[in-house]
């Protein structure tokens, strides 16, 4: 008989586990065992043995060197951890992204991780894993988040830098050092366009080539640019990354929080473009419905906003609050 869903996974402090096994998920604390859904810093940590794609073990060993034991398998190849089925599958976020698909005893339960539904030039298109329990992640789960079609957020950034080399101005994006930041490389690589960046996209870039993405390395940033180039930065640059020699420049900040009122002015940017590696709100309804999931239990950013959103088209949801069991629904 299947156990209850409140037995299945429970949040502690350290993170979410699934129950009665060592299995974390995504856990932010070093910990024996942790499956880990991509290589973004809030979703790793030093973990005596981790769950990943290769392409994700490749990156995290370029941010945390080559310490955990890693147990990898190629997206839909079935393996077992005692008494549980494992498989990972396409998250769509940044190279290597994974959901994984947990079945015990009868019952599929899916966890996200970070997702994006929009097509990418450098990561695995999302795949839908038919599913009895999802487990969502919600970053962009308020319905005032609204993206816009990835095409059109890139023909924005075209602009923004043709308007810049027309003025002789240098172009400046700041985009992630994982995942954004390759995706541009790409992008201006497809159209001729030369492009310097900051060490740490440098070095990503590197290990995104490492995990099958090719890719060419961009020209590193000392402090000068030549004519012709998009510089690349972080949204927030690390030390020794100065802008001061580079006086006639134009930046603009690449995220979808660009979205809201004032999001160029808080990331110190001209202008700022709704370019992002996250489903929006409607992007995560639509996805939670096709896995048929009968319940949906929604994590991180704005999971109450997204839970309700779900329940209003039908879908029995419920925010996972830190530190409890989830609960069943009656």
């Amino acid at each position: 008989m299947p156990r209850p869903l409140a037995a299945e996974v429970e949040i502690t402090p350290a993170g979410m586990r699934v129950a009665e096994t060592p299995l974390f998920l995504d856990a932010r604390r070093p910990r024996a065992l942790s499956f880990v859904s991509h290589a973004h810093s809030d979703h790793i940590a030093r973990h005596e043995r981790v769950i990943a794609t290769s392409a994700t073990a490749a990156l995290m060993a370029a941010k945390l060197g080559r310490r955990a034991s890693v147990v990898t398998a190629p997206y839909g190849q079935a393996f077992d951890l005692g008494s549980l089925r494992l498989s990972l599958h396409p998250a769509g976020h940044v190279r290597g992204s994974a959901q994984i698909l947990i079945r015990r005893e009868g019952r599929r339960i899916v966890y996200t991780g970070d997702l994006g539904l929009s097509p990418s030039i450098t990561a695995e298109a999302a795949e839908v894993v038919p599913c009895d329990v999802l487990i969502l992640e919600a970053t962009f789960g308020h319905p005032r988040y609204r993206l816009p079609p990835r095409a059109e957020a890139l023909a924005r950034v075209d602009a923004f830098v043709a308007a810049a080399f027309r003025r002789g101005e240098v172009p400046v994006l700041q985009a992630y050092a994982l995942g954004k930041g390759q995706e541009l490389i790409a992008h201006f690589a497809n159209r001729g366009i030369p492009v310097r960046a900051e060490r740490s996209i440098g070095v990503m870039t590197a290990a995104y080539r490492e995990a099958g993405c090719d890719l060419p390395i961009p020209a590193r940033f000392q402090g000068t640019v030549e004519p012709g180039e998009v510089l690349l930065i972080p949204p927030h640059p690390t030390k020794g990354c100065s802008l001061r020699q580079v006086p006639r420049r134009r930046t603009a900040v690449l995220t979808g929080w660009a979205v809201e009122a004032g999001a160029a002015r808080r990331y110190g940017a001209d202008e700022a473009i709704p370019l992002s590696d996250h489903a929006d709100c409607e992007g995560l309804l639509r996805f939670a419905a096709a896995t048929g999931a009968k319940r949906v239990y929604t994590v991180h950013g704005f999971c109450q906003p997204l839970a309700a959103a779900l329940r209003a088209i039908g879908i029995q949801a419920q925010p996972l609050a830190k530190a409890s069991q989830l609960e069943l629904f009656e």
